[in-house]
């Protein structure tokens, strides 16, 4: 049981830690304000240029800015470690890597959400002006808040695989932009390798969300997705060479 609260006690010290820089670093705020700024435009085109009160156009755009924004978000959290030199005393610390590596994964998830945050005004907004699916739209927060997750597993490894903040940010997109492409080119597709890609891409299981409908396989996606790149950052520290 102590050894237990011990390991609580280390995860949330580390995950304060990382939460910490990202609440005093002036770029996690320059990347929030960007994200809002861009969300805000979605929410408002349909609003102002075409005289609809929906949320629709924010819930359809959301995903691809969250391929660029979370990388930006992931970037540092182990580049800059190697790039200081400070990896080598995290790592060597008496916590287990992977711990370390949770941790930091979920500060980057814990940031990725509080972006989310603000955005509730869309739909509160066009639910004071009309009428709106309930429902639908706690699914599809619920969606993005999984594809936030996934998104930031993927970022932790692109970061730990970079040796600068810049080349983990590059990395960390593609994948990203990766997954959000292989949804959209389904239709060009046909046979095994149009549903390999229609698995692999987000983009029907956002979709799905979207309608109101949180499918256990949809969930497990994002689930899995994320477990398997956690996994991959993990191998990546056991086999980076800390100097």
């Amino acid at each position: 049981m102590n050894s237990g609260f011990r390991k609580l006690r280390v995860f949330g010290a580390l995950c304060s830690k990382e939460l910490a820089h990202y609440f005093y670093s002036p770029a996690a705020y320059l990347v929030a304000a960007g994200f809002l700024l861009v969300s805000g435009y979605l929410f408002s085109v349909p609003f102002f240029l075409l005289n609809q009160a929906s949320v629709r156009g924010f819930f359809e755009g959301a995903p691809l800015l969250m391929t660029f924004v979370v990388p930006a978000v992931t970037m540092r959290l182990f580049a800059e470690e190697f790039k200081s030199g400070t990896a080598e005393l995290l790592l060597t610390l008496p916590v287990p890597e992977w711990q370390i590596l949770l941790a930091k994964t979920g500060a980057a998830f814990c940031v990725v959400c509080a972006m989310l945050c603000p955005t509730v005004v869309y739909p509160v907004t066009v639910a004071f002006l009309g009428n709106i699916d309930g429902g639908a739209v706690l699914c599809s927060y619920a969606g993005l808040a999984l594809l936030g997750l996934m998104l930031s597993c993927i970022g932790v490894f692109a970061s730990a695989c970079a040796r600068n903040q810049i080349t983990a940010f590059i990395t960390g997109f593609l994948l990203c932009f990766a997954f959000f492409m292989a949804g959209k080119a389904v239709p060009f597709l046909s046979g095994l390798l149009g549903n390999a890609a229609a698995f692999i891409g987000f983009d029907a299981h956002m979709d799905a969300f979207a309608r109101g409908v949180a499918d256990s396989r949809d969930v497990l996606y994002f689930l899995s997705v994320s477990a398997l790149f956690l996994y991959f950052s993990l191998l990546r520290l056991w086999r980076r060479p800390l100097g």
